[in-house]
C-alpha cells in the first residue's frame, strides 16, 4: 500500500502532529513497511480464535469492596495550602 503526500499529512493532522516536509519524506517508508505488516495480519485466518480483553488472562484484579475507617479529617487537610479546620479552601471560580 502506497501513501500519498496528502494521505500522509492527513495523518499527521489527525495525530496533532506538525511535520515538515523533510519529516514526512522520512516517515513515509515506515508508515508504508507498519501498514504492510497489518496487511499480512488481515490475510490470517482467525476464524477459531476467540476475541480477548487483555492479552494476558486476568483474575482478581480488584481489591474487595469493604467498608474502612476514613482518613481523620485533620490528617486530611494537614498538607492543605488553605483550610478552615473542615473543609479545603479555593479560590473562587465563579465568582464570590
Amino acid at each position: 500500500m502506497s501513501l500519498s503526500g496528502d494521505d500522509l499529512r492527513k495523518v499527521a493532522l489527525l495525530a496533532r502532529l506538525r511535520l515538515s516536509d523533510h519529516e514526512l519524506d522520512v516517515l513515509a517508508p515506515q508508515l508504508a513497511q507498519i501498514l504492510e505488516f497489518v496487511e499480512q495480519l488481515g490475510q490470517l485466518d482467525t476464524s477459531g480464535v476467540e476475541p480477548m480483553a487483555h492479552a494476558v488472562e486476568l483474575s482478581n484484579v480488584l481489591a474487595a469492596d469493604e467498608p474502612q475507617a476514613s482518613l481523620p479529617r485533620e490528617a486530611a487537610l494537614a498538607n492543605a495550602p488553605q483550610h478552615d479546620g473542615e473543609c479545603y479552601r479555593v479560590p473562587a471560580v465563579l465568582g464570590e
